[in-house]
């Protein structure tokens, strides 16, 4: 099963629903043409997203940046 999830909602609002559900973000990227793409710490996370906002879900293939400048960073992430 695919940890991420294509939804039709701002990224704090996409925050907001993985906070109240205790889902893990791994990352979050804003897309082009509106909503965001939610990539989940689990692939249980990510189903319990799907059942819940199942009608804000993009459904097919989505176009999202290329050069990653839009994808917000993770806080409290210690990279490389």
């Amino acid at each position: 099963m695919s940890r991420v999830v294509n939804l039709k909602m701002s990224e704090a609002e996409a925050r907001h629903q993985c906070d109240t559900r205790q889902v893990g973000v791994s990352a979050l990227e804003r897309l082009p043409e509106g909503g965001v793409r939610l990539v989940c710490m689990s692939a249980e996370g990510a189903e319990k997203i799907r059942k819940r906002l199942k009608a804000n879900i993009i459904k097919g293939d989505v176009r999202r940046t290329s050069n990653g400048r839009e994808r917000s960073p993770i806080e409290g992430w210690q990279g490389d």
